[in-house]
């Protein structure tokens, strides 16, 4: 688990982790300074401006424009929600209330993603008109 209080609101989160990050974090362990995983080359925790600073060099370096720091908390909103995690559940590992959280996907970042829609088309084409599934059967209308 990874525990912290969030900046932006001040509540304290537990975050579960998944394999390839406690994977990531073992093998990291040895040559670790302190238990905080984000820390400076000096071995020191990074402050906010320190990340905003690295956050800036990496999307520099990689040439991505267009977005900003702050939009990392809701692109993974999003890929939470595209994974087919529920409002709660994404609120409960970003820390934003279910009212932002909800507001995140509806106004800002879900509508815009073409997975939905490729996601939309490939259940169509399983389950779609004239391919409902009862039973274990499919039933096609009559023409």
């Amino acid at each position: 688990m990874i525990r912290l209080r969030q900046s932006k609101t001040g509540r304290h989160l537990v975050i579960p982790v998944a394999a390839q990050l406690r994977e990531a974090l073992e093998a990291a362990k040895a040559r670790r300074k302190t238990l905080t995983i984000c820390e400076t080359s000096r071995g020191q925790p990074w402050t906010s401006d320190g990340f905003k600073t690295s956050f800036g060099k990496a999307q520099a370096a990689a040439s991505i424009e267009g977005v900003k720091l702050h939009d990392l908390r809701g692109t993974a909103v999003t890929f939470l929600a595209i994974a087919g995690r529920s409002v709660p559940e994404i609120a409960a590992l970003t820390g934003h209330s279910l009212k932002d959280a909800e507001a995140i996907l509806s106004k800002h970042y879900l509508g815009r993603d073409r997975r939905l829609g490729e996601s939309a088309v490939a259940k169509l084409e399983k389950h779609g008109p004239g391919k409902t599934a009862i039973n274990g059967h499919v039933n096609r209308p009559a023409v």
